[in-house]
């Protein structure tokens, strides 16, 4: 018999776990990316890998997640006091930087649970700083780290973080970084030791099956409230990075009683270039729509996820193969999936259904050699813009929006740490759509660097605007400008350069669709 009370006890008991190594990750980190940016996630599983719990990080690292842990218990025996480390997307992953570090649970002896985190790290190899270069084989994006047990018995492995160390540009970040995922799942843990002595682990156990069980009723139930029918949108990637242009992703949703099918077999195939996703990464967006369906407040775990089907066809743009380039994928082509989806959707509830945000992460990566301490530095951020208005309801404005939810970093942050001056930071006056309802306004980031810097900037939305719903006008396309010499240069959406000291690069971001229906 489930006691309700109980049941709420370890909901709030278990996220709390996860909570608190994001916070132990955040603090102890030496990236800007992780302490400032807080671009991380953090998660509890049960001894089968399965979702039990997480923390409110980034929908894109924990939707996917899941698979990571699979796949390291498929190849790696965990003994007490192990560690294992990956970050291959065909195996679980979703881009190099970002790199999982999960951690068994044994209660007595015996393995019971599991803690990971995820992080993206500055760097991780590969032909450009920041590793989120303009590739075309996944070998061009970095270190592939499949699963390896960067901690054995308590210790950590230091043939393995010296081999990582040796393929990257800044070597004493990424141990730091490394350190604070290890430091984050010790105190997942010590929580969870902490939780069995005072609860028996088989009430533990029963009761996040009994949340798993309790979150796929409210799921279905959601699901059963949407009119059943088929229903289909599309839209595009603008480009790939190497010339391929106009992707189309499709998806087509089939409603039936509290069960959803969620088809993408009519997307376009891989590409060249490295806006190819995972189907880790479909899952994740997929998942985080239907998660955001719900208004009850429900663990997001295994339960969540079971009345949704998803078809993806091998060897396209939302399922690619091996080897591949995803580097884009991650950031770019999980924000669009999230549009052909809501859009979808807005078909069938249309007052429940927002226009497109804006539709992008604006990836910026900089590498060079500080100055001050005549050492490499990479830094890598996403910035923010419009959220698409719905009924009632206006976009915010200079905000994170869908598959990322991670902070900016501020400007003290990044004139302290680095060789750059924000020259300006501010919204996008009228980049969000008119209607009824107006979609939010972008952001304007310009920064001026103070030494020789190599840059790559993968962004979308800056030719195919994020799309207004039922009359309402789309956003404002995105522009990225550089300063060369005092001269402005527009680029695309997609380029990797370098710049001198005193040159500066412009990132206007996309607004958000407008709304104008009535209720």
């Amino acid at each position: 018999m489930v006691d309700p009370i109980l049941l709420e006890v370890f909901k709030n008991r278990l996220s709390a776990v996860a909570e608190e190594m994001g916070t132990v990750l955040q603090k102890s980190a030496f990236s800007s990316n992780i302490k400032e940016r807080r671009d991380f996630s953090c998660a509890v599983f049960d001894k089968n890998g399965d979702l039990v719990a997480q923390a409110s990080h980034i929908p894109v690292h924990l939707g996917s997640m899941p698979m990571s842990v699979k796949s390291a218990l498929e190849s790696i025996t965990f003994k007490e006091g192990d560690m294992v480390a990956l970050n291959d997307p065909y195996r679980g992953g979703t881009h190099l930087p970002d790199i999982t570090v999960i951690a068994p649970v044994f209660i007595d002896g015996q393995l019971e649970f599991f803690v990971a985190n995820r992080a993206h790290h500055a760097d991780i190899g590969g032909i450009t700083a920041g590793s989120m270069p303009l590739s075309k084989t996944i070998y061009h994006e970095g270190l592939i780290i499949p699963p390896v047990k960067i901690v054995e018995g308590g210790e950590v492995n230091r043939w393995i973080l010296q081999l990582i160390k040796s393929n990257v540009r800044t070597p004493e970040e990424r141990e730091g970084d490394f350190l604070a995922q290890i430091s984050a799942n010790i105190t997942g843990i010590k929580r969870l030791i902490q939780l069995s002595e005072r609860y028996p682990v088989s009430d533990i156990q029963f009761y996040m099956e009994a949340l798993n069980s309790y979150s796929k009723r409210i799921m279905e139930d959601r699901i059963n409230r949407i009119p059943d029918g088929e229903y289909s949108f599309y839209d595009f990637m603008e480009d790939d990075g190497a010339g391929n242009r106009d992707i189309k992703i499709q998806v087509d949703i089939k409603i039936e009683g509290s069960k959803a099918t969620v088809d993408f077999s009519n997307s376009d195939p891989q590409t060249e270039g490295n806006i190819n996703c995972v189907r880790a990464i479909t899952l994740s967006a997929v998942y985080y729509v239907f998660r955001s369906l719900v208004r009850e407040d429900i663990p997001t775990n295994k339960g969540c996820f079971e009345p949704i089907q998803v078809i993806t066809k091998k060897g396209s743009v939302v399922d690619c193969q091996h080897p591949y380039p995803v580097a884009g994928g991650n950031v770019e082509t999980s924000q669009r999936i999230v549009d052909v989806v809501l859009g979808a959707l807005s078909k069938a509830i249309p007052d429940e259904i927002p226009s497109a945000s804006q539709g992008t992460m604006n990836n910026l990566t900089i590498g060079g050699v500080n100055p001050k301490t005549g050492k490499p530095f990479t830094y890598y951020e996403t910035i923010g813009g419009g959220m698409g208005a719905s009924l009632g309801v206006d976009g915010e404005s200079g905000i994170q929006s869908h598959m990322t939810n991670t902070l900016n970093t501020p400007v003290e942050a990044l004139e302290f740490e680095y060789p750059f001056m924000v020259e300006r930071y501010s919204l996008r006056d009228n980049s969000g759509g008119e209607g009824l309802y107006r979609g939010g306004d972008g952001i304007i980031r310009q920064i001026k660097f103070l030494t020789d810097v190599e840059i790559t900037v993968i962004s979308e939305r800056r030719r195919i605007p994020p799309y207004g719903l039922f009359g309402g006008s789309p956003a404002k396309v995105g522009e990225n400008i550089l300063i060369r010499d005092g001269k402005e240069v527009k680029m695309g959406g997609k380029f990797h350069t370098r710049l001198k000291k005193g040159d500066s690069i412009v990132i206007k971001t996309p607004g958000g669709g407008g709304y104008r229906r009535e209720g």
